[in-house]
């Protein structure tokens, strides 16, 4: 119940942002076009690529929560860092690449036409870009700070992300308009355009190299592990723990399997009694552990545990 808790509140940190998004979407487009300025462009292409990734971490959200069935007997917990990795790559496709290309563009035209009302215009719907991204990225970060398992949730760390870019995005947007009227050259802003699309493109890796490690399959980390191990090591019937592995299956969901030797003088009618015993115990402690595999051997130990 505690997972279906966070994840009615990720639901609506992510629905907060979407919903400052599509509103600032719109003023950027509005904005850059009637100014023609590339990072205001840029700027609204960020926004739009956040919006459409927003839509992917709602269907994440949804659609990990399904319950286990004959064809995916582990669940659909995995279908969360399925959806980072999309929304990583539509940051990267839809906001860096139009990103570079606005600068680009900027870069080789030559034109003296801006209007300073247009620009002073697009400053202001970035001042209020800016208030509304902070706002957003405030309320993700306090929902972080107070949930254990915030920092692995991949549709938080997701808006987190996109929020705390945009901010820095709008920064430089402003930036790069502002030198572009105080100087005349265009350079500035398109360098901010440069700029916008080089942090999207990190922010992407970053992404999407998170995905990527928790689709391939991603032990727990190092600290759970040794509980586990001592917790093992600690029953009675164990002599040995020869090896343990883990694996994260979604947010609430965690693979373990131990290669165990039992202590002599253990009745093999009651191997079948310790072992559901074990599993109970783990769960007890240790909820999100809902997989635990008992392999019964008499394998020798293994250092490093």
């Amino acid at each position: 119940m505690a997972g279906s808790a966070a994840d009615r509140r990720t639901r609506l940190t992510v629905l907060v942002a979407l919903a400052a998004n599509l509103v600032i979407a719109a003023a950027k487009t509005v904005g850059g076009l009637a100014s023609g300025s590339p990072a205001l462009l840029s700027e609204a292409a960020h926004s739009v690529a956040d919006s459409l990734n927003e839509v992917f971490l709602l269907a994440a959200l949804r659609r990990s929560r399904r319950p286990a069935d004959a064809r995916h007997p582990f669940g659909y917990g995995k279908e969360r860092f399925f959806w980072a990795l999309i929304a990583a790559v539509g940051i990267f496709v839809m906001g860096g690449c139009f990103s570079f290309y606005q600068g680009l563009s900027a870069l080789r035209r030559d034109d003296h036409d801006e209007s300073p009302e247009g620009y002073t215009a697009g400053l202001i719907v970035l001042g209020v870009a800016f208030v509304a991204e902070a706002t957003s990225l405030t309320r993700a970060l306090h929902q972080a700070r107070g949930e254990k398992r915030g920092s692995l949730d991949p549709a938080l760390r997701t808006v987190i992300a996109e929020d705390s870019t945009a901010v820095l995005g709008v920064t430089l947007a402003m930036a790069g308009m502002g030198l572009h009227l105080a100087t005349g050259s265009v350079v500035w802003e398109a360098a901010a355009s440069l700029g916008i699309g080089l942090l999207l493109v990190y922010v992407a890796f970053r992404l999407g190299r998170d995905a990527r490690d928790q689709l391939i399959g991603e032990a727990v980390d190092p600290e759970l592990r040794r509980d586990l191990v001592g917790f093992l090591m600690r029953q009675g019937e164990i002599d040995n723990v020869a090896e343990l592995l883990t694996m994260r299956l979604g947010m609430d969901s965690v693979l373990v399997a131990a290669r165990i030797d039992l202590a002599p003088g253990i009745d093999s009618e009651r191997v079948e009694e310790v072992s559901m015993r074990i599993r109970e115990a783990m769960a007890d402690r240790w909820p999100q552990a809902d997989q635990v595999f008992l392999d019964i051997t008499n394998a020798p130990p293994r250092t490093g545990l």
